[in-house]
């Protein structure tokens, strides 16, 4: 299926793009995320497990569990801290 992923900030600086269009055969979020860590650097960096990240279906905030769908839009970034 094809899904539109946007990066945010120091995800974005990392990867050097903003946004990208895939296309994926990931059920959910969390193996979408996995297969991305696959592609090597540096996505695996960006995108590794023990990295605090925040992640958002069709611009609600979700879990690794939650189903893609066809056109989904699909966020990653860090989780943010105010002061």
């Amino acid at each position: 299926m094809k899904i539109n992923v946007r990066y945010f900030a120091s995800v974005r600086e990392a990867l050097g793009t903003g946004a990208e269009a895939i296309d994926t055969s990931a059920p959910d979020l969390g193996a979408l995320r996995d297969e991305l860590i696959a592609r090597g650097e540096p996505h695996a960096s960006a995108l590794a497990r023990g990295r605090a990240v925040r992640m958002a279906l069709d611009q609600v905030m979700s879990n690794e569990q939650v189903a893609l769908r066809e056109g989904s839009e699909v966020a990653f970034f860090p989780p943010v801290t105010g002061g």
